[in-house]
């Protein structure tokens, strides 16, 4: 290196952003790695039952129209029975008369008044491969009822309602994830159940819902990552309880109070109709609406180590630049100077720590993976400064600072929130303990008071000669 420590400073900032380099492609490769792993997790959630939607329940009734209109028919001779012909032609003759007919149009759509849901699930682990992939099963219990003299007020006069042919729909995400028992009952009477052609989810044809009260529905579904519901009541009561200890509220509603503990979470929301944008009857289908009104519960693996990796992979040019000032202020004295290709090697040590604590952390778990990268790295650092840059005892300088370091990464990827707080703290203090350690420091180097004088010709620069000695 150079005699100038300021020169020697600047080297060293220059190799420091050098290494934005390495950590870029490491952080790359965790990247693909966790988009592989959440493909996986995502595959895996498909084929278990997927992400879970509950549109709720909706009354529908079919309504006819009564139409007069203008028809046309062969024109029959009332004596013979015979269609009758043009003389000159041969073609059929046709005459107009009027039917009135009965047709088909836009069916009711009632939401109830009160839907109240239970949901519990309880959750299992899946594998593939080295993943994990935690996916549940729920038991959804509803209760509804329906006002049914709202339906009369859409209808016209020449509209009559089919209350014959009335149906109970229960919408959900996918009717493949609906697994073990399916049940709607009113008044103690089974409704058979079937699965809707159009859509994702269940009807029953109940007769005249005029005649019936309260409807209680049970379902059993298997899902993944998501478990959403949608208030399409008057007022809307939604209770959720699981095993999953790091439950993720989410979607258009938090719940009015939730407990979560180590064994699990119980969540309850009351919705007001007033609160989204459905009207409780209606001749257009509400299930577009039903599905931007969601909410619930994502079921998430909190901080997992991808996510530490990538954030240890953004803090390590901090931690880099602190190693590298490290040597660069305990190499004083030694008399050899540290060579710019010993710094990257340091530094590039450094870098490998994220590829092999996400390799380990596959296997092993996090704070394994944690401890035994960590370790190597500073291991194998120390024992570059005795033997390669011959810090002798200052080594240990070199050791301690890196044990405190990784120390505070590991508190700081074990705290998203705290995250920045450290980071900051650390590097402010590393600044300020920089400018108390180089007070003294002569930046410019020995040689900077000495006078130079341009050589002819050559444009370099030398020592001036002494001046010439005077007689007495």
């Amino acid at each position: 290196m150079l005699r100038s420590s300021g020169r020697r400073f600047l080297i060293v900032g220059l190799l420091t952003l050098l290494m934005f380099i390495p950590l870029f492609f490491a952080a790359e490769v965790i990247d693909s790695r966790k988009s592989y792993s959440e493909a996986t997790i995502d595959s895996v959630g498909e084929e278990w039952g997927g992400r879970q939607y509950v549109y709720g329940p909706q009354l529908v009734i079919p309504v006819e129209t009564t139409v007069t209109r203008v028809a046309s028919r062969p024109k029959i001779d009332p004596e013979t029975g015979v269609v009758q012909t043009d003389p000159e032609t041969g073609d059929d003759l046709f005459e107009r008369f009027r039917e009135t007919v009965q047709e088909a149009s836009a069916p009711v759509h009632l939401l109830p008044e009160a839907f109240d849901v239970d949901i519990a699930t309880q959750t299992q682990e899946r594998r593939r491969g080295i993943f994990r992939v935690p996916v549940y099963t729920a038991q959804v219990d509803a209760g509804f009822d329906f006002d049914t003299a709202a339906a009369e007020r859409l209808i016209g006069p020449d509209q009559r309602l089919r209350w014959d042919r009335a149906e109970v729909w229960f919408g959900v995400y996918n009717n493949r994830s609906l697994r073990g028992e399916a049940r709607l009952e009113e008044g103690g009477e089974a409704l058979p159940l079937e699965p809707m052609s159009q859509r994702s989810g269940v009807k029953a044809l109940v007769g005249d819902p005029r005649a019936r009260d309260r409807y209680d529905m049970r379902l059993g579904m298997n899902g993944a990552q998501l478990m959403m519901v949608s208030p399409v009541g008057r007022t809307s009561r939604v209770t959720m309880t699981s095993d999953w200890p790091h439950p993720s509220f989410t979607g258009a509603f938090l719940p009015d109070g939730s407990t979560v503990t180590e064994d699990g979470f119980t969540a309850e929301w009351t919705i007001p109709h007033l609160a989204r944008s459905m009207p409780q009857a209606g001749l257009d289908d509400p299930d577009d609406a039903a599905r931007r009104t969601t909410f619930g519960v994502e079921y998430l693996t909190p901080n997992d180590f991808y996510q530490k990796a990538y954030r240890a992979a953004r803090y390590g040019i901090l931690f880099i630049a602190l190693t590298f000032l490290t040597i660069l202020l305990t190499e004083r004295g030694t008399g050899r100077p540290a060579h710019p290709v010993q710094y990257i090697l340091a530094g590039l040590a450094q870098t490998t720590f994220v590829l092999l604590m996400v390799s380990y952390a596959e296997h092993l778990g996090f704070a394994l993976a944690y401890a035994l990268s960590s370790a190597a790295v500073i291991g194998l650092l120390t024992l570059f400064g005795v033997v390669a840059l011959n810090l002798g005892r200052r080594a240990l300088v070199l050791g301690a600072m890196l044990v405190v370091v990784y120390g505070v990464l590991y508190l700081i990827l074990r705290s998203a929130d705290y995250a920045l707080l450290a980071g900051s703290t650390l590097a402010f203090l590393a600044l300020a303990l920089t400018m108390i350690v180089t007070r003294n420091e002569d930046w410019y180097g020995p040689d900077a008071g000495k006078p130079k004088q341009r050589r002819p010709f050559l444009g370099t620069t030398s020592e001036a000669p002494p001046p010439p000695a005077t007689e007495g």
